[in-house]
């Protein structure tokens, strides 16, 4: 089975049409499918819509959201209701084009894990087109993972996938990146974009450009030293530590020469801003070291869920007998 998980806000418009071009396509390839709206907080009626849509097809489900959660949350809640061994997200507003659909499964079929899409030719004002292309070439730069457009919302997985990738916050855009630090084969295939007919974008603005930096920033710290913060952390610590301990060293040579040799009146020790330079770093540096061996434990007693390595297959091992753990587990409570 194929699953279809749509994020909705307030795309009451697009509903409909999408609804007709998924069944269509369907159709055509004689796809199992599954479609899931996912509205996370519409106000225009989005989701009378999917209610309507569910109701005519049993294909389709729908989750509604209390409030808007963000684009992550909306995409992992149907991550979560899935139950298609493939999974393609596409955005609801019409501008992804569902005939795609079939392209993105043949690349899959080719042994890929992960499929992005890239909008090669857009349909978006330049304000927006252009921090994105700043923006892609910044992941590609600090992750390594040659991919053009990030932002894309049509991709499609492998549902093992999230079996191993966690989402939170705004990290929707970065799953291909995350989903390749655990090993995770990612391809790319240009795909056709379409020009918005209803509403607007919720996206834009330099906010969401200064969100998505430090998000990139976390995405590279979870990837390069998720396993092994004091790689990092220590690195930064040692070195301020040390700059700061060779400071004091030469300032208290200073002060020897200077109580010794009166005669050569040099500036007072606590008139000197190199003294308290040093105080800072030194005691940066200690910080920050602490901090890296708190992350060390943190990670070395971290729930198994979030294991440094990932298995792709398995062959010739016998599981263990959980039986006698289940028996316990299914054992009610006393009160």
């Amino acid at each position: 089975m194929l699953s279809i998980v749509i994020p909705v806000l307030n795309e009451v418009e697009s509903l409909d049409p999408l609804y007709q071009e998924i069944e269509e396509v369907a159709a055509a390839n004689g796809l199992e499918i599954e479609v899931i709206f996912v509205d996370d907080g519409s106000t225009d009626g989005s989701w009378d819509a999917i209610r309507r849509l569910a109701a005519g097809d049993p294909r389709v489900r729908g989750l509604h959201f209390r409030r808007n959660f963000g684009k992550s949350a909306a995409l992992t809640a149907g991550f979560d209701e899935a139950l298609g061994e493939l999974i393609i997200t596409l955005d609801a507003d019409l501008q992804d084009d569902p005939h795609e659909i079939p392209r993105f499964l043949a690349e899959v079929g080719k042994g890929v894990d992960v499929i992005s899409g890239w909008k090669k030719v857009r349909h978006d004002r330049w304000t927006k087109v252009v921090p994105s292309r700043v923006f892609n070439w910044l992941v590609r730069a600090m992750t390594g993972v040659g991919l053009h457009d990030h932002n894309c919302g049509m991709k499609c997985y492998r549902r093992e996938v999230f079996d191993e990738v966690r989402l939170y916050g705004e990290l929707h855009r970065f799953v291909p990146v995350l989903a390749a630090a655990r090993g995770f084969s990612v391809g790319e295939l240009v795909i056709h974009h379409r020009p918005r007919k209803f509403g607007r974008s919720k996206f834009g603005g330099a906010a969401r450009f200064v969100k998505g930096f430090i998000d990139l920033l976390t995405v590279r710290f979870l990837t390069g030293y998720g396993q092994r913060p004091q790689h990092l952390l220590g690195t930064i610590g040692l070195t301020t530590f040390l700059i700061g301990a060779i400071g004091l060293a030469y300032l208290s040579g200073y002060w020897a020469v200077a109580q010794w040799k009166p005669e050569w009146r040099l500036v007072p020790l606590h008139e000197r801003p190199a003294l308290y330079y040093s105080l800072g770093l030194l005691i940066f540096g200690g910080q920050v070291l602490s901090i890296g061996v708190l992350g060390e434990l943190i990670v070395a007693y971290h729930d198994r869920a979030f294991r440094t390595f990932s298995i792709s297959a398995r062959t010739g091992l016998t599981a263990p007998d959980t039986s006698a753990v289940t028996e316990i587990a299914n054992t009610p409570r006393l009160p």
